[in-house]
């Protein structure tokens, strides 16, 4: 096996998130990355297979261990008894989602990346995934508190993953709006209390 040269492959990294913040994944050039990079499309071959594993080496450690963190917090608070569940799910939510927004900020790029770069990648639905396990949550927590029979029949699934992917969707606004992490957490403070507040006036609670 042909010894790789020290710090290549830090080099196309560096490179490769450059071309892909600018170009996207889909019009992203190897080429381009191989040549900013002063090496060749095959040493980027041998040490990524292609250009998908190029971009998920940016990626993947920063959208792994978001999720990771995100379903934490959920198994974290339905661990809680029934009543603390009921009574603390708005505050536990506003308090951890500040936590991850700091993860977010301190992996800034391989968030824009995945939010407006990863479009022919199996990255592309992270913001998707992300709503199906607040979802899936939400339906135990109600379960659990009895909450669930508390519900107007305007509280149907469909709605309700309306909700939950709006909500999302404006979270991961503030990077792409390139937001400093001040407003961030000061706009999605307020969004949390703007969704919770909705979520309970349609539930009539």
């Amino acid at each position: 096996m042909a010894k790789q040269i020290e710090g290549v492959y830090e080099r196309i990294l560096e490179c490769a998130k450059k071309e892909f913040l600018e170009k996207g994944y889909s019009d992203a050039s190897l080429r381009t990355i191989a040549a900013e990079a002063d090496t060749s499309t095959n040493s980027i071959y041998v040490r990524f297979q292609d250009k998908e594993g190029l971009f998920a080496a940016i990626v993947e450690p920063a959208a792994t261990a978001f999720k990771e963190q995100f379903c934490k917090v959920q198994e974290t608070f339905h661990a809680f008894d029934p009543e603390t569940q009921r009574q603390e799910v708005g505050k536990y939510s506003a308090d951890e989602m500040l936590k991850l927004v700091d993860y977010m900020y301190d992996h800034f790029d391989a968030f824009r990346l995945l939010l407006d770069a990863s479009y022919g990648t199996k990255f592309q639905h992270f913001v998707d995934e992300l709503v199906s396990i607040e979802e899936a949550y939400t339906w135990k927590w109600m379960e659990v508190t009895g909450v669930g029979s508390e519900f107007s029949d305007t509280m149907t699934r469909e709605l309700y993953h309306m909700m939950v992917t709006a909500y999302y969707e404006g979270v991961f606004e503030t990077v792409r709006h390139g937001m400093s992490r001040e407003n961030a957490k000061k706009y999605i403070s307020l969004m949390g209390k703007y969704h919770h507040a909705g979520f309970m006036a349609i539930a009539e609670m």
